[in-house]
């Protein structure tokens, strides 16, 4: 098949341009930015447009499908004459549901922790040599891309995203899979620009679980309360299987699972890790894995790439990376490293990048998210509310929202470099939160400076 990716840079688009170029169909793409490190993965396969931007000439009657990435917009050129000539016209939503519409779909969902609990049951199927296709959002050691698709596989796992599926179809991703089984980790406010008021955000969730079919499975965290309210209302017939989190301990400094009666040593911490473990661990036990060999794979997961990963680390210090925006997330990550290094000072970084977050309406949502931290401190960038047409934020504004006498707030990274720079690292952890890149921070470098 010839097959057109509109905006082809995005983080699962590119991901899955290379997954179907690699079952031997003609890929092309087009995309108005692409940065690392969708550039060099594209280029790697020959798959790199040879200039950005957008152009009709990439659109053509022998195409039979183009594939719509999120960062296109309505009346994007190429856009509008796929459907002038009338050509198959797809999200990455509705393509991945065409390909696994005969197969059992598994959808793991929830405002936090969907893509390392995915992660975790892809990582414990590979070590127990269960094949399946799938879609996840995050590198993940020992796989090769984030999206894999096969004829011969019955089972298709998904990381289901509630937000938008593309400028043509205003569905949460979620929706378009139409699970047999599915996963909710809990619930907490986001994507404010799509969901203005927490209601109208929460109403996905209950179409989700709604999507279910009388056969079907619903696992969902029991400790969650919106999450609980909305499986209480629900009057279908899919079984329902509450979770919390795994029976564990902190010893040394490891965190050690119990199941029973052995014990199992992990390499990821805190109780959120530990939760979603609980979760996967489900999920795995409802395609028919063991959970003695699903807690003895878990033993080898290291996690997902940003998802309270390790970047370095010496005798006295270790930095961590997490993808952490939402507020849940922040404060469900700065409590896991305090709570596993309790004796040494965290400082911890935040930078404000995403449409919610810097958006003053919805700052409130982070009071009280940082008190983990012994050294808080929040960064946006100017150009990230230009870019959002959004008006501009003040330091007060932080100060107010966060309400906490300990925080500094930067506006300009190489004074936040300085700053970091300029701490004493002895006996201390650092912490850095975005789901952007700190304006251009190197971010392994800084750590390195730091450990040195």
């Amino acid at each position: 098949m010839r097959i057109h990716f509109i905006a082809i840079g995005g983080s699962t688009m590119h991901n899955l341009a290379i997954a179907l170029h690699k079952q031997g169909h003609i890929v092309s793409g087009s995309d108005d930015e692409i940065f690392e490190p969708s550039k060099t993965r594209l280029r790697n396969y020959g798959l790199l447009p040879k200039q950005e931007g957008w152009n009709i000439d990439n659109i053509t009657t022998d195409l039979d499908a183009v594939i719509l990435g999120m960062h296109a917009k309505q009346g994007n050129p190429e856009l509008e004459k796929a459907r002038e000539l009338n050509l198959p016209l797809y999200s990455f939503p509705s393509y991945l549901y065409e390909h696994a519409k005969d197969k059992t779909r598994i959808v793991i969902g929830g405002s936090h922790g969907k893509t390392t609990i995915t992660a975790m049951i892809l990582h414990a199927l590979e070590k127990n040599q269960i094949d399946t296709d799938f879609l996840v959002g995050a590198q993940l050691e020992g796989f090769e891309v984030m999206v894999k698709l096969s004829r011969d596989t019955e089972i298709m796992i998904f990381e289901g995203d509630e937000y938008l599926t593309s400028a043509t179809d205003p569905r949460p991703k979620f929706h378009v899979y139409k699970p047999h089984i599915a996963l909710l980790s809990g619930i907490a406010w986001d994507h404010f620009n799509v969901f203005p008021t927490f209601e109208n955000y929460v109403d996905q969730f209950r179409t989700f679980i709604n999507l279910l079919p009388d056969s079907g499975s619903l696992i969902y965290y029991k400790e969650d309360r919106v999450l609980q309210n909305i499986v209480s209302e629900y009057t279908g017939n899919a079984r329902k299987v509450p979770y919390s989190i795994t029976n564990n301990e902190t010893r040394h400094g490891k965190t050690i699972v119990h199941y029973n009666g052995k014990e199992y040593p992990m390499e990821v911490f805190g109780d959120h890790n530990l939760k979603n473990m609980q979760g996967a661990m489900l999920i795995c036990k409802e395609i028919g894995l063991a959970p003695e060999d699903f807690f003895r794979a878990m033993s080898e997961f290291k996690g997902a790439s940003n998802r309270l990963e390790k970047i370095g680390e010496n005798k006295t210090t270790k930095v961590f990376k997490d993808f952490a925006h939402s507020p849940s997330k922040v404060k469900a990550t700065a409590e896991a490293v305090k709570n596993q290094f309790p004796n040494q000072p965290l400082v911890g970084v935040l930078e404000l990048h995403t449409y919610s977050s810097l958006n003053k309406e919805f700052l409130n949502q982070y009071r009280g998210t940082m008190e983990a931290v012994d050294t808080p401190i929040v960064f946006f960038n100017k150009h990230a509310l230009e870019l959002k047409q959004l008006p501009m934020l003040e330091k007060r504004h932080i100060y107010e929202s966060f309400n906490n006498e300990n925080i500094e707030v930067f506006n300009d990274r190489e004074k936040l470099e300085t700053f970091l720079k300029s701490i004493s690292w002895e006996n201390k952890n650092l912490l850095l939160m975005s789901s952007g890149n700190f304006d251009g921070m190197d971010k392994q470098k800084l750590c390195d400076e730091i450990l040195s």
